[in-house]
């Protein structure tokens, strides 16, 4: 699609960083998703001018220690409110059916008949209130719950029965039959769902983590779901991705894992495309700071 608009481009497409090495030198655009980067492809790029990421997150980009100081990045934001809210809601009602549960017997051939639990009458906190969160949060009220807003900048929002602040995460835990990780990953967030907040949540209650693997204590989640501290949880994403197979979380009972699939959708690239072809218009008239979505700025505007 971009070479379409932009016949004058060269565009090399890798599949990997280990992949980036023939072209990596004469680059002056890198377009990749946060996750799978490596420094060594930023410290390779002496031409490098622009990073759009095709996600959210920027964690793994913004924080590379070979990133140089002139580089702007900026990031595909606003795009992921139905498909990160869908995968949330098909979380939730995994973890209150047991749906796993009903796989495995299906493999076995066994008929198994067990009560489920319903979403209707309970209450989900989700941490962190932004443009994912303000989709999710009348989907859940759609099903009946009352719903928390944990947030570091609380205010009246539509689908929100109430909000409190971050700083008040521990207290409202008990409260909560379903926590949601939204929260973006930085040096303030990281592990922000740990052993603390488990010991606080009902021993009946869930986590859903769709944010970014480095917000929840991973080592914490599989300690508080041996020792029963919560029933159960459903991660998307992982402090590293792809999830080493000698990861314990593959074998932590009560955990549903998914490849970081949230977002990941029909359609992305035709959604993801205004805001690409956007800023590579501005780009290629210089006009670099009238990009939107820009999340990293260049030392010299500052």
């Amino acid at each position: 699609m971009l070479l379409e608009r932009f016949p004058q481009l060269t565009i090399n497409v890798v599949g990997h960083h280990t992949k980036v090495e023939p072209y990596i030198a004469d680059i002056d655009v890198l377009m990749c998703f946060s996750p799978p980067m490596a420094d060594h492809v930023v410290r390779d790029a002496p031409k490098l001018k622009w990073i759009q990421a095709l996600g959210t997150g920027v964690d793994n980009i913004v924080d590379l220690p070979s990133l140089g100081k002139e580089v702007v990045v900026t990031n595909v934001r606003g795009i992921h409110g139905a498909p990160v809210s869908e995968a949330t809601i098909a979380y939730m009602l995994s973890l209150a059916r047991d749906l796993p549960r009903s796989v495995h017997a299906q493999d076995r051939s066994a008929w198994e008949r067990r009560p489920a639990q319903l979403l209707a009458g309970k209450t989900v906190g989700i941490l962190g209130v932004g443009l994912i969160a303000e989709y999710l949060a009348p989907l859940c009220k759609a099903f009946g719950m009352t719903v928390v807003g944990i947030t570091g900048s609380p205010r009246p929002t539509p689908g929100f029965d109430r909000m409190v602040k971050r700083e008040d995460l521990i207290a409202v835990a008990p409260e909560l039959d379903f926590l949601v990780a939204l929260i973006p990953m930085s040096a303030e967030t990281h592990n922000i769902v740990g052993a603390k907040v488990f010991t606080a949540m009902k021993p009946t209650a869930y986590l859903v983590n769709v944010a970014r693997g480095g917000v929840v204590d991973e080592e914490a989640l599989v300690k508080a779901l041996e020792s029963g501290e919560i029933a159960g949880a459903a991660l998307d994403v992982f402090s590293q991705e792809p999830l080493p197979t000698e990861s314990s979380l593959w074998k932590t009972k009560g955990i549903t894992l998914f490849p970081h699939l949230g977002g990941y959708s029909e359609g992305y690239e035709t959604r993801a495309m205004p805001t690409l072809a956007g800023n590579m218009a501005k780009y290629l008239a210089g006009d670099l700071k009238n990009m939107i979505n820009i999340v990293r700025s260049p030392a010299s505007w500052q």
